[in-house]
């Protein structure tokens, strides 16, 4: 997966604003170094270029220097943090691409819609479920989808790398907007022990009763209608900030595309907003998990 846009998208304007504010006070590159008694004389520059994630010390220096009023300096230091707040990935070497690439984009955005087709979204799996599609996606048929299947160890690093950023829908300071559609098919647990499904559907239960978490069933016998049915997974990312731009991301084996195109990120929210209105409310939805729950046997 590659880098994201939203991350990309406040490094770059924080450093435009940077710039901003040392050529406004007339200082150079040089003097404003010294004065922060930095060491590496290019850090300011990948600062002010957008090419290395900021520090939150390091940004409170330069606004301290830079005598900023208080509204820039609340809004830059927020800036800041969306843009480095995904520093955490860095405990979790054994992360993959893939899930570096949605921590990103789940850390800085506001609101994350998902249609489920085949398996629970990953901000919703609990760790035996999650251990099952880590495996289960690390060979298909023999054959690496992503990486090798790798020895115990890193798969429950890489588990809980996966529920850390599930903390996104459950921290105290303004929790993300969470809305999913779940395809039935999704909920019925293909390769997984039936002790596994049904922990994971009291779980589902479990967050459909946040009040920032909203959860839609997808019923097979449910008709859409005559409009396109997307059969592959995907996620729509919105963020607080007008100048990041709403994001699509579309699983695909092995690889995942990352979708910016205005037009195309509206459709796959029209999408979205028809597959919501198909699915059950969110109080027959909640009705639905739990009687799957109760209804798997050993």
């Amino acid at each position: 997966m590659p880098r994201t846009p939203s991350s990309d998208l406040r490094r770059r304007r924080l450093g435009l604003e940077l710039r901003r504010l040392r050529e406004t006070t007339g200082l150079t590159g040089e003097q404003v170094v010294e004065r922060v008694g930095w060491a590496a004389k290019s850090k300011l520059s990948r600062l002010e270029n957008g090419r290395s994630r900021p520090d939150l010390a390091d940004i409170m220096d330069l606004l301290d220097l830079y005598e900023v009023d208080a509204r820039t300096r609340d809004e830059l230091v927020t800036i800041a943090r969306d843009a480095g707040n995904a520093r955490w990935l860095r405990t979790y070497p054994v992360m993959t691409a893939r899930q570096r690439g949605w921590a990103e984009l789940e850390a800085t955005c506001t609101l994350i819609r998902e249609y489920a087709a085949t398996t629970v979204p990953g901000l919703l799996q609990t760790p035996d479920y999650a251990r099952i599609r880590i495996l289960s996606t690390r060979s298909l048929g023999g054959v690496p989808v992503q990486r090798p299947i790798a020895g115990a160890e890193e798969v429950e690093l890489e588990i809980s790398a996966r529920l850390a950023r599930q903390s996104i829908l459950t921290r105290e300071n303004d929790p993300a907007n969470y809305a999913a559609v779940l395809d039935e098919a999704a909920l019925i647990g293909r390769g997984a022990p039936p002790e596994v499904l049904r922990e994971q559907l009291s779980h589902l239960g479990e967050l459909a009763r946040l009040p920032n978490v909203t959860l839609l069933v997808l019923p097979c016998s449910t008709v859409v209608g005559a409009h396109y049915q997307p059969q592959h997974a995907f996620s729509t990312y919105d963020f607080a900030d007008p100048g990041d731009q709403s994001t699509v991301a579309v699983e695909a084996l092995g690889n995942d595309m990352i979708l910016t195109d205005r037009t195309i990120v509206r459709t796959y929210a029209q999408v979205f907003g028809l597959l919501s209105r198909s699915a059950l409310g969110p109080g027959d939805s909640l009705q639905w998990i739990s009687a799957a729950a109760s209804a798997v046997r050993p």
